[in-house]
């Protein structure tokens, strides 16, 4: 029988549907209840395509016992990390807290007035290697509850006590280049010179870090950054953690070779990615890093796209209850499947033995599968031939059980994907990847924004859960890629007002920075703000960049002055954090360099194409760009007043250069025009 969940939009809360356990989804009911009831809450958080949260369902939630133990016991709450993120958000800043880990499946116990006194990650059933499970653990906080009601209001008193201390951000001046030098020189320590990546296993791709120090490598002209970004992105691209038969990148490696992955494909993975290979192609201009960026697109389209342009978010790992299942290959198959001389070539080239090239991570043991992967670049003619057979591997590939998909609609996530595919069509002059970001853009426009209130999710033709701060942040990054893409400014004047509303919204008035969350009706310990990175950028550090970025494209130097604050509130942090932090390093990048504000003033874009295709294939992180034509001068005019002097000169194309607050003089020949962007 169906429990709560049965009703929710949400594929995670959907999964849990069917269980035993009588599961509530966050909500007044589900703590009503507790409190009538005197009982603790058990809350338990995780996502769709999350490995570990099927294991513990299929362990745990799905066992009559241990479902009976937790009904009698608890009142039982079901949280998907993607919908809550403000909600995950403080109960992992607990687990972290306590346990000094975090992750998913997150496990909280807590009071009917959401105060926690327990956290942990992935319980076992039974107890194990000295891990509590859950048969041990329910009847122990029973007996917690009942017998010993002050232990429980010690321990909520202390945790209380340390997440306020947690949220005391020490403000100061704001960061200088010390900040940013330190940052990537504990990424240089960290840097794994054999194997690409920083740090031993795991080993996760982190592109905003590789995107700050493509920045470094350009502020500080010091190849040794480049070369790390370079070689971290070749080893990913020919491991195992990029899916070479069905294109797109693994959620990270569990080895530091990039061999093994955990198996789900995140869309924020593949948004990062490009955005770090398209950057990494515009500076060393390596033809596999396009090629990728293609590639993921490829995926994107095929696997990850509503129908009306918006992105899906995930991918699961497992398949058949058995992560990678979708994925490895057994010899013997490849050998079905292809002629013999290809499948010996493909084979040798792409790492495939007959007992399997990865132990199993539990057992330690060979498995007979294998994870296609590359010890070497292809050569042309490699190349060449692997595309003439790809297809069929992939075509076999699609007859197995595919794992789930994750298709609920989530903004901030769809603007990360809508800014790396604008800045990609950008970058390789391709209209289509302009398109598909223009057309996911409408779709949040037409889909997500209900009744002018932004909102974070849409599943099964309905919207829901009122946007928080990586929403509006990362929907502003994606407008403001889409106007440099395409130089139409009504993407600028989207920018401009969803950025009015974020600080409307969220700004925290009393110390500077933004607010996660629009209210704090969810949050036990009022707002948060949040300044560090983790698998995708922050808020504040996202703002900062934004706002930068925003007032040199419009003149409006207010918006750095939100900016300043931002770095001031969270200055102490700043400084000492180092790598991580480094997407907000992006925006003290930008402040120390030789930024430029650069103006095309032509009839129409034909006649400054060559400009045009010089600039695109440069890498220029501290520049901002208008085009000024005849059909875009009025509404340019309106966004970005500075520019309304700007035009032709004697009816020529016109570049407009100015460099730290200093405009040159207007150049009219266009062989000069392109000298200003190969410097």
């Amino acid at each position: 029988m169906p429990n709560k969940l049965a009703s929710e939009k949400s594929p995670y809360l959907q999964q849990h549907a069917e269980n035993p356990v009588d599961w509530y989804p966050w909500g007044e009911e589900a703590f009503k209840k507790a409190k009538a009831e005197n009982k603790p809450v058990f809350l338990s958080i995780g996502y769709a395509t999350c490995h570990w949260c099927h294991v513990m369902a299929h362990e745990s939630f799905e066992d009559p016992d241990i479902a009976k133990l937790m009904n009698e016991a608890f009142v039982n709450v079901k949280v998907d990390r993607e919908e809550r993120p403000d909600i995950d958000s403080t109960y992992m800043t607990v687990c972290q807290m306590l346990t000094g880990q975090g992750g998913w499946p997150l496990t909280i116990i807590m009071t009917p007035d959401k105060e926690p006194f327990f956290a942990g990650t992935y319980i076992p059933k039974e107890a194990r290697f000295n891990r509590i499970g859950l048969r041990q653990l329910i009847p122990g906080v029973v007996g917690m509850w009942k017998n010993e009601p002050k232990r429980v209001e010690k321990a909520t008193t202390k945790i209380r006590e340390g997440f306020t201390k947690s949220q005391e951000f020490e403000s100061g001046k704001f960061p200088g280049m010390e900040a940013v030098d330190f940052a990537a020189e504990q990424l240089a320590q960290r840097f794994d010179p054999k194997h690409g990546g920083f740090g031993e296993a795991p080993k996760f791709p982190s592109p905003h870090n590789l995107m700050f120090l493509l920045r470094q490598w350009k502020l500080k002209k010091e190849d040794r950054f480049l070369e790390m970004v370079t070689e971290t992105l070749t080893q990913m691209r020919l491991g195992g953690i990029w899916d070479h038969i069905g294109f797109g990148f693994h959620r990270y490696s569990t080895d530091s070779e990039w061999l093994l992955p955990h198996f789900e494909k995140m869309l924020y993975d593949q948004a990062l990615l490009m955005m770090a290979y398209t950057e990494c192609w515009q500076a060393t201009q390596k033809p596999l890093f396009k090629q990728t960026v293609y590639e993921i697109a490829d995926y994107i389209e095929r696997n990850l796209s509503h129908p009306d342009g918006g992105f899906y978010s995930a991918e699961d790992a497992d398949s058949e209850g058995e992560e990678g299942k979708f994925y490895v290959w057994e010899k013997s198959e490849i050998g079905s499947v292809l002629s013999k001389d290809d499948a010996s070539s493909f084979n040798e080239l792409f790492g495939v033995v007959s007992e399997g090239n990865f132990e199993d991570e539990a057992s330690k043991k060979r498995t007979g599968k294998n994870i296609p992967h590359l010890s070497n670049e292809l050569d042309t003619e490699e190349l060449e031939w692997f595309s003439s057979i790809r297809n069929t591997l992939f075509q076999k590939r699609e007859k197995r059980i595919h794992p789930l998909l994750d298709d609920k609609v989530l903004t901030d996530w769809n603007g990360l994907m809508i800014a790396a595919l604008a800045k990609a069509g950008f970058a390789f002059n391709e209209q289509r990847f302009i398109d598909m970001a223009g057309k996911a853009a409408e779709f949040v426009e037409q889909h997500l924004v209900i009744d002018g209130q932004l909102l974070h999710r849409f599943k099964d033709d309905e919207a829901g859960i009122i946007a928080m701060a990586d929403d509006h942040a990362f929907l502003i990054w994606a407008y403001i890629e889409l106007y440099e893409a395409t130089f139409k400014p009504q993407y600028l004047q989207k920018a401009i007002d969803f950025n009015k509303e974020f600080i409307d919204l969220f700004w925290d008035e009393k110390n500077g920075g933004f607010f996660f969350s629009i209210s704090d009706e969810d949050q036990v310990y009022g707002r948060q703000r949040q300044i560090f990175d983790g698998a995708i950028p922050s808020s504040n550090s996202t703002a900062m960049l934004n706002l930068i970025r925003l007032s040199r494209l419009t003149g409006n130097t207010e918006l750095e002055n939100y900016a300043d604050k931002i770095g001031k509130a969270f200055s102490a942090d700043l400084i000492r954090s180092g790598a991580s932090i480094c997407h907000s390093m992006q925006a003290i990048q930008f402040l120390n360099a030789k930024t430029r504000e650069i103006t095309l003033a032509s009839k129409d874009e034909s006649e400054i194409k060559e400009v045009l295709n010089t600039i695109k294939k440069s890498f220029s992180p501290f520049s901002v760009h208008h085009i000024r034509t005849d059909s875009t001068k009025s509404l340019l005019n309106e966004v970005a007043p500075y520019t309304s002097a700007q035009n032709k000169t004697d009816g020529k194309p016109t570049l407009y250069v100015c460099e730290q607050f200093t405009c040159e003089s207007p150049i009219t020949a266009l062989n000069e025009m392109k000298k200003e962007f190969v410097k």
